[in-house]
């Protein structure tokens, strides 16, 4: 762990990574059954996000728009607007729950979504997520809070069995997915709020619906009160875990900072056998062990050789960090889009808050980039190594099945890694050839 900066004397950001707390509400409202995000907002900003999901996940992604333009916030406010857009939504469609998030247009204006979602006569949540601060990641853990403290019905008693998984931003249906399985082979019943794991995750439907279709049901998140554990990943979903703990003082938490490598993979098996009562892990998980074991010996003699720079939402970056700390690599610079107390904990030998500006120059102290799309303008100019991470990456399919978490996925990041690793070293001996 290095030095962290957490401010820097610039005036603006150039060529920032970011992404807006209005996209993670989004995103987070995506993952609740039958739910209609409704942004309020410009149209531009929610045409930008729609656009934006549907190229990175190839899916149609429902949402609307209150189109509220600067004329209207300022002479009538944002009421009149949110009112009809719920009814224009419910006169085409049926939504299970309407997931009304705001944007810095109306956040500025001031206006009271907490008010009129009070005059709304139908299943509504709302929550304030202006985009001139915090982030994709704390968007997404506003919008799973708001969600809990809105929805959630308190209980008397628990389901020892019943499990709550509360996952960053940053993890893809498939991750979420591979979480809940290995709860379930445990014992545990297992949910995630927001659960991305059936409605994002790639697969063909009967039809093109124009609300998300799967993820957890409005229901099933009404009753998540009597749960017996409430598993937090990431520093961000903490808020949230304290949040459903409200909802029932007899619930137990335990909380995770990731769950990438070798490391954070055994913390979950142990919490699991302590939980479950069980001797050990069925044997396909102990085979996958020692596969993750294998992977690192194989890719360590690559990977010892590589320079990285990560940049990233900071949940995912501390894990991703900690994944190549264990394999051998070097992260000598750690970007992340907004500031954490993850930060503190990541290994790397520079971490900032930052954009790809500052990454650039830095550019004598890597060899290999991991981060988004935004990165690959970056590493051509640069001629560096890359491997695509994040939010957005809009030239390769398959993101929804990206499995980076857990045993399995730990030994698949570690190899793809190094093969990009080794790549650019003989692209870097060709080029000194030519």
């Amino acid at each position: 762990m290095g030095e962290v900066i957490r401010k820097q004397h610039k005036p603006l950001q150039i060529n920032p990574h970011k992404l807006s707390q209005p996209m993670g509400a989004t995103l987070a409202f995506l993952g609740v059954d039958g739910c209609m995000p409704l942004m309020h907002g410009g149209q531009g900003c929610t045409s930008f996000t729609k656009v934006y999901f549907t190229r990175h996940f190839s899916e149609p992604i429902a949402i609307q728009t209150s189109a509220v333009t600067d004329a209207i916030a300022v002479l009538d406010g944002g009421d009149y607007s949110i009112v009809e857009s719920v009814k224009n939504i419910c006169k085409k469609v049926t939504p299970s729950l309407i997931g009304l998030h705001t944007t810095g247009l109306a956040e500025t204006k001031g206006d009271d979504v907490r008010g009129v979602a009070a005059k709304v006569d139908y299943p509504l949540v709302y929550v304030n997520t202006p985009d001139y601060e915090g982030g994709f990641e704390s968007g997404w853990a506003l919008t799973c809070k708001a969600l809990i403290e809105q929805l959630v019905e308190p209980a008397a008693t628990i389901d020892p069995r019943k499990l709550v998984i509360l996952p960053h931003v940053s993890m893809q249906p498939i991750e979420v997915e591979k979480v809940k399985e290995l709860a379930e082979a445990f014992g545990f019943t297992a949910y995630a709020l927001p659960d991305l794991s059936t409605s994002l995750d790639g697969h063909l439907g009967e039809k093109q619906s124009a609300l998300s279709s799967g993820g957890i049901t409005v229901e099933e998140v009404k009753a998540l009160g009597d749960a017996g554990l409430v598993l937090s990943l990431g520093d961000s979903m903490q808020a949230c875990a304290s949040a459903l703990l409200e909802k029932n003082p007899q619930m137990k938490h335990q909380h995770l900072p990731h769950l990438q490598g070798l490391l954070a993979t055994d913390a979950l098996l142990d919490l699991l056998l302590q939980e479950s009562g069980q001797d050990k892990p069925n044997a396909t998980i102990i085979r996958w062990r020692k596969r993750l074991q294998d992977a690192m010996l194989d890719s360590h003699f690559s990977l010892g050789q590589t320079r990285c720079l990560v940049a990233a939402e900071p949940d995912q970056l501390a894990g991703i960090c900690e994944a190549l700390y264990e394999a051998g690599a070097r992260t000598t610079v750690a970007v992340a889009t907004v500031d954490s107390p993850q930060l503190a904990k990541i290994k790397a030998e520079r971490v900032l808050v930052g954009d790809l500006g500052d990454a650039e120059g830095f550019a004598e102290e890597y060899d290999l980039v991991i981060g988004n799309f935004h990165c690959e303008a970056l590493v051509h100019r640069l001629h560096k190594g890359l491997v695509v991470r994040g939010f957005p990456n809009w030239e390769q399919v398959g993101n929804p099945l990206k499995n980076d978490v857990l045993y399995e996925g730990g030994a698949y990041f570690l190899f793809e890694v190094a093969n990009a690793a080794s790549a650019y070293r003989e692209h870097v001996a060709t080029r000194a050839c030519e």
